[in-house]
């Protein structure tokens, strides 16, 4: 059971373009969970100069990767912070059972425990489609598709009257296709791994947004109870 003692602790995973982070925005505003990256926690204890932020300085400045132990020691450190008493979102992390075993030890120490892994369910073919098909008017960054969201009037962005657009380099076919590819790959242990302990939750991510947060939604609600 969690309590205002134990405040409720989600993993999001998801390959690229899945919505992970613009689901982890609205569950934020919902319940005032905090989500925390691996990237922002690493830059957050080095601007606050932490005994683990030292040390992961230390290590990037080097040019090497921060060891999981030191990731560990940083999120330990943010836990205790008066701002993730809503509970967390952890997004990037783990990425490995070695780092799940480790978490899981952190979390027991604090009387916690991971209230759910949610695993943002893709069809690759579909997610290949919507990421390669995306681009952006180069003058107000709106958004577009070719298939799904078309500007009402063809070259012209409908927010701005801009005609210039553009697109990421990396969002093509056979890049999503490569990206997806290493997800599943990194990530098929650790969906066994949550699966194993019963904490495994999956949530079909192909549909419309809101759907999509409803049923995140309801897992949350399952967790704080």
């Amino acid at each position: 059971m969690s309590d205002a003692r134990t405040p409720p602790v989600l993993i999001l995973l998801g390959p690229p373009g899945a919505g992970k982070g613009t689901q982890a925005r609205m569950l934020e505003e919902k319940f005032g969970l905090v989500q925390l990256s691996t990237g922002d926690l690493l830059r957050g204890a080095v601007a606050a100069g932490t005994e683990a932020g030292k040390a992961a300085k230390a290590v990037m400045e080097a040019g090497q990767l921060v060891s999981d132990e030191i990731v560990i020691a940083v999120l330990k450190d943010r836990l205790a912070d008066d701002d993730v008493k809503n509970g967390v979102i952890l997004d990037g992390f783990p990425r490995t059972t070695a780092q799940a075993e480790a978490l899981d030890a952190l979390l027991t120490e604090r009387g916690q425990k991971i209230n759910a892994a949610i695993s943002l369910e893709v069809e690759d073919e579909a997610m290949v489609a919507r990421v390669s098909g995306r681009y952006t008017c180069a003058a107000c960054g709106e958004g577009y598709h070719d298939s799904f969201k078309k500007p009402a009037v063809e070259g012209v962005c409908d927010n701005c009257g801009g005609t210039e657009f553009k697109r990421r380099a990396d969002d093509n076919a056979e890049t999503v296709r490569s990206r997806l590819e290493a997800y599943h790959a990194q990530t098929a242990p650790l969906i066994a791994f949550y699966q194993e302990r019963g904490q495994l939750q999956e949530v079909a991510a192909m549909g419309a947004i809101p759907e999509i947060a409803a049923k995140l939604n309801e897992i949350v609600e399952q967790a704080k109870t």
